[in-house]
């Protein structure tokens, strides 16, 4: 079962604190805010977030799988194959506790996978990797769920309730510089492919004598004939000076 399914027990997998409070993780998190804040993009934003996961948490290893369209999940940042390879085979099987934690927005604990018994044939794969805990976390905003922090550890029981709220922490600040840098990316990408319409445009303009409108018509017309983004046709006329046949 999940985190927020379990009773609280006082053991290691207890439920977490709803507010942790800031405790003698505060610098470290103050610093990683101000590093996420520097940091320019999508890649290195989940680099940076696994690097904090590494050190706050002392595990073994760590990763970021990220939602991408149709619901389907990437890979950006993975601390090593071993993680790449436990994110890859559950989303090849869409199964386990990557799958769980990013389609029902929970967050899902392993403490030993070699007595795992909700996905046997994923406990086998991973305790045969030699990772013994898992911790993953759901990546959320007001939008929804834009992926998933993977923390591993090669000790049975590694992650206690102190460490699943460090986690939450750290999830939080995650999620909005996720979505804070991939909302910038596709503004950058927005910018960009308005300047290569407008370039071909000018292209067209002056080969054909057409005024703005009927060049920018002609560019449509080649983008929806192709099934080719409008960017693309643009980029292709002004690499070539040809139009796509």
């Amino acid at each position: 079962m999940s985190i927020e399914d379990q009773p609280s027990t006082g053991r290691r997998d207890a439920v977490f604190p709803a507010n942790p409070g800031a405790g003698p993780d505060a610098d470290l998190f103050a610093k990683l805010a101000l590093e996420l804040h520097d940091v320019d993009g999508v890649q290195e934003t989940v680099e940076a977030v696994v690097e904090f996961g590494l050190q706050a948490l002392d595990c073994s290893h760590a990763g970021v799988a990220l939602m991408v369209r149709g619901g389907r999940a990437e890979v950006p940042a993975a601390t090593d194959p071993v993680v790449a390879e436990i994110f890859h085979s559950a989303m090849a099987a869409d199964s386990g506790p990557l799958i769980e934690s990013m389609r029902n927005h929970k967050t899902v604990l392993v403490c030993d996978t070699l007595t795992e018994q909700r996905w046997p044939d994923w406990s086998a794969k991973v305790t045969a990797l030699g990772v013994r805990s898992v911790l993953d976390v759901p990546l959320t905003t007001s939008q929804g769920t834009v992926g998933m922090l993977g923390l591993y550890s090669t000790r049975p029981d590694a992650f206690s309730t102190d460490d699943i709220a460090v986690a939450h922490i750290l999830a939080r600040h995650a999620s909005v510089a996720v979505a804070t840098a991939r909302r910038e990316e596709t503004m950058a990408q927005a910018v960009d492919a308005r300047k290569l319409v407008g370039q071909a445009m000018g292209i067209l303009m002056e080969r054909f004598d057409v005024d703005g409108d009927r060049a920018f018509a002609i560019l449509k017309r080649y983008s929806q004939d192709t099934n080719t983004k409008l960017r693309d046709v643009a980029q292709q006329l002004i690499d070539t000076r040809k139009l796509p046949h």
